[in-house]
């Protein structure tokens, strides 16, 4: 069972008027749905909840609620904050059953840029999906999915076939192996070409005015 425990409540007024009213009570109001049951209309004690969220384990993991004696495994799905205090002001929480696969987006991290020979070059790294989704067992959801960059170079390609996944995980997406980042081309290679093509100009501005010198002789 997972780490966090989140004891709520039901709420008895559902809408903006009952949302604000649990704020106004230092609560965060939220819903749980999912399982095959009606949604239920709940909330959690404002400092609980902030105290679990910044754990870094309450959004895309598997939690308990907590509503008396009866508890049930649930992943928090999604957390709205203000936009300007940044405070949660709702969450939704899914029942799920922690042996059973779901479908859940994974944050895709990266390791040893510094063991890149493209990135120690002058390359970049482009990135161009943070996260990916995957079909996971509940009590099997991992942090993150590490690509490691070792030995990788200008123009090299990291595909999803590359992720290293949890046993018995997989991939949602199974018809195209899709682009995760790239690293991209480097500084270096600019400047050479600008130097190049100064260097060009440079000799035949030379070129020419030797010609000039010369055309200007022969008339002498």
């Amino acid at each position: 069972m997972a780490d966090i425990v989140l004891n709520v409540e039901v709420r008895d007024r559902t809408g903006t008027g009952g949302a604000r009213s649990v704020r106004n009570a230092d609560k965060v109001p939220g819903i749980l749905y999912g399982g095959g049951k009606d949604p239920v209309a709940i909330a959690v004690n404002g400092t609980e909840f902030k105290k679990a969220l910044y754990t870094g384990k309450l959004l895309g993991h598997l939690v308990t609620l907590q509503y008396g004696k009866e508890k049930q495994p649930v992943i928090a799905k999604d957390v709205q904050f203000h936009p300007v205090s940044d405070a949660p002001v709702h969450f939704d929480l899914l029942r799920v059953d922690e042996t059973k696969p779901i479908k859940i987006a994974i944050p895709v991290h990266f390791k040893h840029q510094e063991l890149a020979p493209g990135i120690k070059r002058g390359g970049s790294l482009n990135i161009v999906r943070h996260d990916v989704e995957i079909l996971v067992r509940a009590d099997a959801i991992p942090e993150d999915i590490v690509v490691d960059l070792t030995g990788l170079e200008i123009g090299d390609t990291i595909r999803a076939s590359a992720l290293t996944l949890p046993q018995g995980a997989s991939l949602t997406v199974q018809d195209r192996d899709f682009v995760i980042a790239t690293i991209a081309g480097f500084k270096e290679e600019i400047e050479i070409d600008e130097t190049a093509v100064s260097a060009g100009g440079e000799a035949a501005g030379g070129a020419s005015e030797e010609a000039a010198s010369d055309e200007g002789a022969s008339e002498e």
